[in-house]
């Protein structure tokens, strides 16, 4: 057992947080921590972390648990260097490393009893130094900042400097190369790009300590935990299996706990009715048992009852069979082309989605396709009877003084009465009072969800969707998709959510370095497909560069062995030079296999690899003895 939360309650002032939460984290645990915004998530952290105590309740931890938190905000002094901040993780091998320099040097000098004390020291700092993965630090700690999105040019830059983003990544790093018992990750996917957070999956999936998530990357979830830890009124309900199987479970359990409910209130209500008839009758001692136990019941939540985001679609007017056409197309700046050759036809009804890194054109075709920015070259044409609608991930709102429901009438027909207006804001969760609110006051939560209202309610036929699920709980995020699935109209969205695109997309459309590619089919057969064609390729790599190393290696007759059964002489000193040569020509090839970006991102390869690295230094280390005892010999 790691740590045990019992009976655990905690509050702020009047709002109770949590209450009764039991849970136990075992050691190599990997589970994720889901709940709406608000729920209490944080708060198991802090408390976890000890930044914070319960109200009531005991919590359990293993005696010398070694915590690693990722702080929401990173920072670095100094003139410390993006590669310096990492590699100070292992400053206790870079100690060995130094004391191992000063007994190199004290060897060279002394000679006699000293020279064996220095040299049995020597031997055992070698051995820890081995132990504690010496050999394969610098270049571990490498392939996890090339891994999170920093190139070898970014090695030097000064760690002070780097934007808030990039120290985040920086801080998340060191986090991953300190392995502690348990990594407490709180959306750790927030500063990443699509390929730095493939890499943490996969870092991740193969990661021996335990590890708790607190994310909104339902995918990201479905690739890394075995375990799901539901937070919902102030408890929390244990799922094995990772975020897809937890949420087939939780809709069985709610299936459940709703049927419960519903007879529960059926009784509630027969025993009332027993109650109002017999309370002052022959049966008032029945009556007044019956009324004690009501009071005492713990009462079953009803499910339906449950706030959730129910964004249901008005009907659309039919659009041509093609809504959008693109012939050759480029776009980007007039300094800058950011993507060329797009051709392709958009056919009514098909969901398109809308992938690749930062700065790669994605919000910029959307920008060109709507008419804001123009092309750089080719066509581009809609088709008859499109109306498509925006929704902009700044969140661009008509008035910031307005209130939300005055927001919501700039896109109706004059006359809609507000009853009308207030019923449909409340399925986007603004509830009473909440309609009168000025938009200047909204978080972004709540203005991504009055800007989808709008865009919704003014009955567009084409949806151009700039990252709509930037600002939504996973509650409001599954409702949205449930209503897009229903939708009868045409689907644009850019999204770095691939759970929403696994839902949506019908096509996926995506910037890469080598161009822009169209695919036929949704995200998860397109990470296949991705995945499976780079496996190959590294797989091809791997087997050009074993080729490669097997061909600087020596014949085993160059290392002074007989074929015959004749006993032979021990090599000489030279011979055994030669061989020390051939070792670090060997030593020097893999270093820099090692610090490829395309091993970085395999960790499997990287294991491999480092371990004949290891090998290696070990053998050249017993070949710089046996060349000594040559010598001596001589």
């Amino acid at each position: 057992m790691l740590f045990r939360f019992s009976d655990v309650f905690k509050s702020y002032g009047a709002q109770e947080v949590l209450r009764a939460v039991n849970f136990q984290f075992n050691p190599g645990e990997h589970v994720g921590l889901v709940g709406r915004n608000g729920a209490g998530k944080t708060t198991i952290l802090r408390l976890i972390t000890e930044a914070e105590m319960p109200d009531r309740g005991t919590i359990e931890r293993m005696r010398g648990l070694r915590l690693g938190v990722l702080a929401q905000h990173v920072d670095f002094r100094g003139s410390t260097t993006v590669l310096e901040a990492v590699l100070g993780v292992f400053e206790r091998l870079r100690g060995f490393e130094e004391r191992m320099r000063e007994l190199e040097h004290e060897m060279t000098v002394l000679t006699g009893s000293e020279l064996d004390r220095v040299m049995e020291e020597y031997s055992e700092a070698q051995q820890s130094y081995e132990h504690e993965g010496g050999f394969s630090y610098q270049s571990r700690a490498e392939s996890v900042l090339l891994g999170l999105g920093f190139g070898k040019a970014d090695f030097g830059r000064v760690a002070e400097n780097l934007s808030g983003g990039e120290k985040n990544r920086l801080g998340l790093a060191r986090l991953l190369l300190q392995e502690p018992d348990i990594l407490l990750l709180d959306e750790p996917t927030n500063h990443l790009d699509v390929d730095a957070v493939e890499w943490l999956e996969d870092f991740l999936g193969s990661y021996r300590s335990a590890c708790l998530v607190i994310s909104h990357d339902r995918f990201f979830l479905d690739h890394t935990v075995k375990r799901v830890l539901d937070l919902e009124f102030g408890r929390i309900e244990s799922y094995r299996g990772n975020y897809s199987d937890y949420q087939k479970e939780k809709e069985e359990r709610q299936e459940q706990q709703q049927r419960a409910y519903e007879q529960q209130q059926e009784m509630i209500a027969k025993t009332e009715d027993f109650i109002r008839r017999n309370i002052a009758g022959q049966k008032t001692k029945q009556a007044k048992s019956r009324r004690i136990m009501l009071e005492k019941m713990e009462r079953i939540e009803s499910v339906s009852n449950l706030d959730t985001a129910s964004f249901r679609l008005k009907p659309t007017a039919r659009t041509g069979d093609q809504v959008l056409v693109l012939d050759d197309l480029a776009i980007g700046f007039p300094t800058r082309r950011l993507a060329t050759g797009l051709s392709f036809t958009l056919w009514r009804g098909e969901r398109l989605g809308v992938i690749g890194g930062n700065g790669t054109g994605k919000t910029t075709l959307l920008r060109t396709i709507l008419g804001e920015q123009p092309p750089l070259g080719g066509d581009m044409h809609w088709g008859a009877g499109v109306n498509p609608g925006y929704y902009d991930q700044r969140l661009t709102l008509a008035d910031e003084r307005h209130t939300v429901i005055e927001e919501l009438r700039t896109v109706t027909s004059m006359g809609t009465p507000d009853g009308e207006l207030r019923g449909f804001l409340g399925r986007f969760l603004f509830t009473g009072d909440d309609v009168f609110k000025p938009v200047a006051a909204l978080s972004g939560g709540e203005k991504g969800r009055l800007a989808l209202a709008k865009l919704i309610y003014s009955q567009v036929n084409v949806l151009i969707l700039d990252e709509p699920t930037n600002h939504l709980d996973i509650a409001s995020c599954e409702a949205l998709e449930e209503a897009l699935n229903q939708y009868t109209g045409t689907i644009v969205t850019v999204s770095h959510d691939r759970y929403f695109l696994d839902r949506i997309a019908t096509r996926i459309l995506f910037f890469g370095e080598e161009g822009v590619e169209l695919f036929d089919g949704g995200y998860s057969e397109f990470y296949q497909s991705h995945h499976q064609s780079a496996a190959e390729k590294q797989a091809a790599e791997l087997a050009a560069r074993k080729a490669a190393e097997r061909s600087v290696r020596r014949p085993e007759s160059a290392n002074g062995s007989s074929k015959s059964g004749k006993k032979q002489k021990g090599p000489g000193a030279a011979e055994i030079e030669v061989q020390i040569q051939s070792f670090e020509e060997e030593l020097r090839q893999l270093g820099e296999v090692l610090s490829t970006e395309e091993v970085a991102r395999d960790r499997d390869r990287l294991l491999e690899l480092s371990e004949r690295y290891q090998s290696l230094e070990r053998q050249i280390a017993e070949h710089y003895q046996l060349w000594e005892a040559a010598l001596e010999s001589q």
